[in-house]
């Protein structure tokens, strides 16, 4: 049976409309972006199948399109439309940081980063490039790596500051091993890079480790 010849008030875009969003289950929020389904399954089957895969939303949210689309009964149309509202999502935390002193927030930047750097099986070094007001000018990330390791260097961030003109950083990168237990090498790198950005008068405000459900500040342990 497809979902126009369910009842009105089962439908998920009516009971959206009716009871609000956060009365829709995941495979229903799916299935308005999905638009339909295929022979046999609706849109909230496809949802529900699509979330049975191991990992759950977590892991769904954090395929690219191109893999999206080779999941069974998505296709290239379906895929950018779920890709498309990730993004959304991600946009709207940065214009959360656009606010002056925004990044004052631990919370809002350590939201910031994990939905960038969380979905990578690999280590990736970023940095949020801060104007003199505490508001993000860019968002880049600078180094990729494999699951032992990134390499950082510092010529490259120094460069990286002077484009944006920035007047302080917030270094981030994730842990694929999901703890974010911060390493010595990660406390050595960022004594390194205050060390060099020091010289061109560029603050250092923190730098975020990315675990699988966590997100530790480097500032808030006292090593900045």
């Amino acid at each position: 049976m497809t979902i126009l010849n369910w009842p009105a008030e089962e439908r998920p875009r009516e009971k959206l409309l009716a009871r609000g969003a956060a009365a829709l289950s995941d495979a229903e929020l799916i299935a308005i972006f999905l638009g339909s389904g295929r022979r046999g399954r609706s849109a909230v089957d496809l949802g529900r199948d699509l979330l049975s895969r191991d990992g759950g939303l977590k892991s769904l949210l954090e395929l690219d399109a191109a893999e999206l689309s080779a999941l069974p009964g998505l296709g290239a149309a379906k895929a950018c439309r779920l890709h498309a509202a990730l993004e959304l999502g991600r946009r709207y935390l940065a214009v959360d940081l656009d606010r002056p002193h925004a990044l004052s927030n631990p919370l809002a930047c350590a939201e910031f980063v994990r939905a960038r750097l969380g979905r990578y099986p690999y280590e990736v070094f970023a940095c949020l490039f801060l104007d003199s007001r505490n508001r993000m000018i860019a968002f880049e990330e600078l180094f990729r790596g494999s699951v032992n390791g990134t390499s950082v260097h510092l010529r490259e961030v120094v460069r990286r500051c002077i484009a944006h003109n920035a007047a302080a950083v917030i270094f981030a990168h994730n842990h694929p091993s999901g703890i974010a237990e911060p390493s010595q090498a990660d406390k050595e790198v960022t004594v390194e890079l205050k060390r060099a950005l020091r010289l061109i008068d560029v603050r250092v405000h923190d730098h975020l480790i990315v675990g699988a459900t966590t997100t530790t500040s480097l500032a808030q342990a006292g090593f900045i």
